[in-house]
């Protein structure tokens, strides 16, 4: 019955997925917290900076974003991030990309669950002497993460499915693989059929478990 998979990395494309998103996600959350304080700064510069990047970001195409740190960082500026194979190198741009991308919707994901926090609370702090980044750091996102885990899920599984994108660079993950396998086979709704329902796997459990995680840490208002 899937006789036509034989040959084919499936797994293997598969797990570059989950490695795709696994570091994208990562990058993302680290760069969205910042860009997150920074929208909710004090400073007009970094409050400036981090609107700018937002609303620039978060309207550009993906595709854009990704060919760009390939064919613009590497080729143009030479940018290389240590790697001298290029498919690691194309992997790790990849990475860069997408982390890039996404931190604009992690942080306004997290900007929203900042405006959660009852503002007598971070008022509370500077009372007793802390200062902006220890009351955003101690005080306030703390409560943001857990008032935003749904939002950050969807952002999550939105990820997942864009790594897709990275097949426009060459870096060798599912829709590479997919976009093969429908060259080389006259099975294209059942080769379709595979990949839709390894994304499914892929991303419904993770759903359902940052659903039930988020309602298990709401904070209780």
């Amino acid at each position: 019955m899937f006789d036509f998979l034989q040959g084919y990395d499936v797994i293997g494309a598969f797990w570059m997925t989950v490695k795709l998103t696994a570091l994208s996600a990562l990058g993302s959350l680290v760069w969205g917290t910042v860009l997150a304080a920074m929208r909710v700064s004090p400073v007009p510069l970094m409050r400036g900076f981090g609107t700018a990047y937002v609303n620039i970001v978060r309207n550009i195409p993906l595709t854009v974003i990704i060919v760009f740190t390939s064919l613009g960082l590497a080729d143009i500026f030479g940018v290389t991030m240590g790697a001298s194979d290029f498919g690691v190198q194309g992997f790790r741009l990849a990475v860069l990309g997408f982390a890039a991308y996404t931190a604009a919707f992690v942080c306004e994901a997290l900007r929203s669950g900042i405006n959660t926090v009852p503002v007598g609370q971070a008022e509370a702090a500077r009372a007793i002497g802390l200062n902006f980044f220890q009351v955003l750091w101690f005080v306030v996102l703390p409560q943001a993460f857990r008032a935003v885990i749904g939002p950050l899920a969807n952002v999550l599984i939105a990820l997942t499915k864009n790594t897709t994108v990275a097949a426009a660079i060459g870096v060798a993950e599912a829709a590479t693989l997919m976009k093969e396998m429908i060259e080389n086979e006259a099975q294209t709704v059942a080769v379709g059929a595979v990949f839709a329902l390894g994304f499914v796997v892929l991303t419904l459990p993770t759903g359902l478990l940052l659903g039930w995680l988020g309602k298990r840490l709401a904070v209780k208002r």
